[in-house]
């Protein structure tokens, strides 16, 4: 887990962008972080949270219906 104080108009959706490279980790975000929810939509300035290690972005396989591989 890395340490990450928020910054004046931090969300989690944000956060979650902009540190992890995916908006879909706020859940994981939040779970980190029991009662980060209550301190509202907007955090507060200065609010120490844990941010979880990114999972690695899954492999897409390439699937050629028509033509050559």
């Amino acid at each position: 887990m890395t340490p990450y104080v928020t910054r004046q108009g931090d969300v989690v959706d944000l956060i979650a962008h902009r540190e992890l490279g995916d908006a879909r980790l706020c859940t994981a975000i939040l779970d980190a972080n029991p009662g980060l929810a209550a301190a509202g939509a907007v955090l507060p300035d200065g609010l120490l949270i844990m941010l979880p290690d990114a999972a690695p972005a899954p492999t897409r396989t390439t699937i050629r219906l028509w033509g050559r591989t």
